[in-house]
């Protein structure tokens, strides 16, 4: 009788339990990425960052391929009055220099990927690390990056924006 009366009282004190974890409201968060990513200060500053770098280079790649299609109009125009020998060359140097352009491009592409995850990754690290103070200081049990539904309610994205343009 009296490992009944145990587990009778051990089922009830379990149920209290749960009522009471139950009763008990989870704090959750929100955070837009993407905005953070757009908004913040520190990547609009990396934005800044890659197009002084890597500005030049494209000028000069807008350049090439402005004088490429030049010299492809001009082959064309002169083809009915030049010797087959010299139209061939001229095609071949028009070849030569569209594969040099789509080279060019690729490299500058690859090398602007590269830069631009590089800038990314160190906005992302401080993001993280201002959404895991915000975490620890307001207590919240759950905080969710990019979600596909979300109330207004619990989107912390301005206060993570603001946290991160107000470091140094």
């Amino acid at each position: 009788m009296s490992k009944l009366l145990q587990s009778v009282a051990l089922a009830a004190s379990m149920m209290v339990a749960a009522s009471a974890v139950q009763a008990q409201e989870l704090k959750i968060g929100y955070v837009n990425s993407e905005r953070v990513l757009r908004e913040a200060n520190l990547a609009k500053a990396a934005q800044i960052k890659l197009e002084t770098e890597f500005g030049k280079r494209e000028k000069d790649l807008r350049d090439l391929e402005n004088k490429l299609r030049g010299a492809a109009e001009k082959l064309e125009k002169d083809a009915p009055t030049l010797s087959e020998a010299e139209r061939n060359r001229r095609q071949r140097d028009v070849v030569e220099q569209e594969r040099d352009l789509q080279r060019k491009r690729r490299e500058w592409q690859e090398d602007l990927t590269q830069r631009k995850n590089e800038e990314l990754s160190v906005v992302v690290d401080k993001a993280n690390k201002v959404i895991k103070q915000i975490f620890d200081a307001e207590k919240y049990d759950l905080i969710l990056q990019d979600a596909i539904h979300f109330s207004a309610r619990v989107d912390i994205t301005k206060k993570v924006i603001d946290a991160l343009n107000a470091q140094k």
